[in-house]
């Protein structure tokens, strides 16, 4: 149910399914190959969540989404308190999706150019690097109805059909990345589904591979890291022999595409290949020779810093962030660094540093409330420093409880 339960602690969380399915601790701990005391532990709240690869073998074996484990918040609501998730799911899974020609449009009817809808699909996508994820919610149902017009005008006209296509690649694979944030997993994957069908009648290989991106997070977000893993190589491969490699547009999209590639693998925590992408992305990255953002992609060497990070965190190696993770990330955009901020705040929590820890978080909620109140790592972060705090008294207890109740970490 979206919104339900958000101050459920992963372990809790896990505990609730597994009673579901009927299964006791023992024999959920030997599916997953640990041991009963592991296991109650974990739903006990006295060690610390499982890797994110073993998350996601949980929800494989108790059959439920991954992101209902993690907790994601499925309730995106902005200042008004108006949530429009539904909206752009009715508009995904409308039937005139189905049959162009069952639904096609009518003759006499004014379907929309692709230039406008372009400027409306890439002001979108400044909100959402601006971390303004209720306006992209908002700005959704009526750009994707503007994409299925642009597809609707692409099968009556050959002067502009391509345009047309590369516009529903854009809106749908914003669709899919916005999705995929906010744990709407499901339609995530249906929206970059349509991006990439969109990308190939497109005929642009730039276009493609951003729309593989969109596949890249759909599928993270599902926990299926192994296909995306191997979308990702497959669109490298494809996209390094049709493209000028001293275009930074495509070295920036092909540098994404081995993040993409190289966060799946860690979180299969496959190190080597996880590094071996991370350089290749690495040695893109040192071409462009600065911070870039073609096709919205903040690529450049500080978004591969972050990454590498990030995927340090995945692998479990805490003391690496930690020491490398004060990095300078105020000119990225704000997407990027609230989500180093969140990596680094987890890693600094891990460690006990609880003060700076909570700093972090401080900064990263005063760039973007929304990125930072509707993200389940904030809120296992918030509860483990709660646990770290003074029983009583002191400051920083306060604060994070106060700032728990603004993320619903707790009730």
């Amino acid at each position: 149910m979206r919104g339900l339960g958000d101050h459920l602690s992963i372990g809790e969380r896990i505990a609730f399914y597994r009673k579901r399915r009927g299964y006791t601790q023992e024999v959920l701990a030997g599916l997953v190959g640990r041991s009963t005391d592991w296991l109650a532990k974990i739903e006990t709240g006295r060690r610390k969540p499982p890797r994110i690869d073993m998350l996601s073998e949980l929800s494989r074996i108790m059959r439920v989404p991954l992101g209902d484990l993690l907790g994601q918040t499925l309730l995106v609501e902005d200042d008004r308190h108006q949530d429009d998730v539904p909206a752009v799911r009715d508009a995904l899974m409308s039937p005139r999706r189905l049959s162009r020609l069952l639904f096609g449009a009518e003759a006499d009817s004014q379907l929309p150019t692709p230039a406008p809808v372009a400027v409306r699909v890439e002001s979108a996508w400044d909100d959402y690097q601006g971390g303004r994820l209720g306006s992209v919610i908002a700005a959704l149902p009526a750009l994707l109805q503007s994409a299925q017009e642009l597809e609707d005008r692409a099968a009556r006209r050959d002067d502009d059909c391509r345009d047309c296509w590369a516009v529903s690649a854009r809106t749908h694979h914003l669709a899919a990345t916005t999705l995929a944030k906010i744990g709407e997993s499901d339609i995530s994957w249906l929206a970059a589904e349509r991006a990439m069908r969109a990308a190939d009648e497109s005929d642009n290989p730039l276009v493609l591979a951003s729309a593989a991106r969109a596949g890249t997070h759909a599928l993270l977000a599902n926990g299926r890291y192994d296909d995306a893993l191997e979308l990702g190589n497959t669109t490298a491969r494809w996209l390094s022999t049709r493209v000028e490699q001293s275009d930074p547009e495509a070295l920036s999209l092909l540098g994404m595409v081995y993040l993409r590639a190289a966060v799946a693998a860690a979180r299969h925590q496959d190190r080597p290949t996880a590094v071996g992408l991370l350089d290749r992305a690495d040695a893109l990255a040192d071409d462009l020779g600065s911070d870039e953002n073609y096709w919205q992609t903040g690529f450049g060497p500080t978004n591969v810093l972050l990454h590498r990070l990030s995927i340090e965190l995945d692998l479990d190696n805490v003391s690496y962030v930690v020491a490398h993770g004060r990095i300078d990330v105020d000119h990225m955009p704000q997407e990027r660094s609230v989500s180093h901020r969140i990596d680094f705040a987890r890693a600094l929590s891990m460690a006990g540093q609880g003060d700076e820890a909570l700093g972090e978080l401080r900064t990263a909620e005063l760039t973007s409330p929304q990125l930072v109140r509707n993200n389940p790592r904030v809120r296992e972060t918030l509860r483990d420093l709660i646990k770290q705090s003074p029983v009583t008294g002191g400051s920083r207890a306060s604060d994070v409880v106060a700032m728990a109740q603004r993320c619903r970490a707790v009730q």
